[in-house]
Order: structure tokens, then sequence, then C-alpha cells
């Protein structure tokens, strides 16, 4: 086991400490994570990490809005249906089969009870992931191939929101056949987010 910062400031030792949160939050849990324990799978000093981040939420926070940001922008293919079912697939595979997920699930379990981990989820994750979101129909919408009053914040709520609920309350499965499902409703009653329609 390396002790000390042995990769100095770098990107490797940041790379290496997200790794390390991300695969013992897993393991242990949140409550068994700890920057010590973080720093020594990393290999960086205690120290160095308290000097990048004042706490092992802040780590998972970054890790986790990396991984977001890396797995779950939306594919073009040039058709809406083919784009939304293919993203709402990975947004449920994310949530539920990664380590990413797992930290995901515990940040949202303690931000019910820590208002600032809420608060850095919701600036740091959500707002993000939101307009990630949104790229299919916003993409759509330019085409031509979807209603140009079209609510778009709306809209995703009706399509990601139910995976979440599956995800973080029921927790039920969110299988392809569920997604593929919530895309078919959307569709078929002609996208209806509109903006004269139910907000």
């Amino acid at each position: 086991m390396h002790h000390g910062n042995r990769h100095g400031r770098s990107e490797e030792a940041r790379q290496a400490v997200l790794e390390a949160a991300d695969d013992l939050m897993v393991e242990k849990g949140f409550a068994g994570l700890t920057v010590e324990g973080i720093a020594n799978r990393a290999g960086v000093a205690k120290q160095t990490i308290y000097r990048w981040w004042p706490s092992k939420t802040e780590i998972l926070i970054e890790a986790f809005v990396d991984d977001a940001a890396d797995y779950l922008t939306p594919p073009d293919t040039g058709d809406l249906a083919t784009d939304l079912r293919r993203h709402l697939a990975k947004v449920a595979d994310f949530l539920t089969q990664t380590d990413a997920g797992a930290v995901f699930r515990a940040l949202a379990g303690q931000a019910q009870h820590d208002p600032a981990v809420a608060e850095r989820l919701r600036a740091d994750h959500l707002t993000h992931q939101r307009e990630r979101d949104s790229q299919p129909l916003l993409r759509a919408i330019a085409r031509g191939d979807h209603p140009a009053d079209t609510d778009v914040d709306f809209a995703v709520e009706q399509l990601v929101s139910p995976i979440y609920y599956r995800v973080l309350v029921t927790g039920e499965p969110v299988p392809r056949k569920y997604t593929n499902r919530l895309v078919t409703q959307y569709l078929s009653l002609g996208g209806p987010g509109r903006a004269e329609g139910l907000r």
C-alpha cells in the first residue's frame, strides 16, 4: 500500500480518490465510509484529501457528478422515440446497476436530513441532468418532429420521474419494458407536456 500523496496534485490523484470513494461506498455503505479509508484505498495522504474536499460527502458528490455526465448524455439518432427509449434505459441502468447509482441512492438518503447535501445535489447534479434529459426533446423540436409548444420541463418530469420513484421509493425493478412503456405512453398522447396542458 502506498502512503502519502504519491500522485501529487494531479488529475490522476483526483480520479484515484473519486474511484476509491465509489468503491468503498458500495462495499461499506455511507456510514462506513471514511476519509481515511478513501485515502488508504487511493494511495494519497488524508491531509491532501482535506485540502481538496471538506468532507466525504463532497467527494461522493463530485464522483457522482462526473459519472453522471459521462454516462447519462443522451444519444442522437435523429429519431425522438429511439433517443428517448435508449436514454431512459440508460438512466434506469445507471441508477440501479452501477456503483454510481449506489452512491446516488446514498446521497439522496442523506439529503433527507442534511439540507447542505440536498442543495449540493440539486445544484451540481439535478440541474445539469435535467438539461441532459431535455436534449432529445429539444433536438426533435428543432427538427420540426415534435410540437414547438411542448413544455419541455414538464415532459422531462413525465418521462424520468417514474424511474426515480421506483428507484428511491418503491424499490421495484426498472426493466427496459417499463422504460419503453413510458416513452410509448408519452408519444401516444402526442407529447402531453404541451404549454397549454397539465402544468
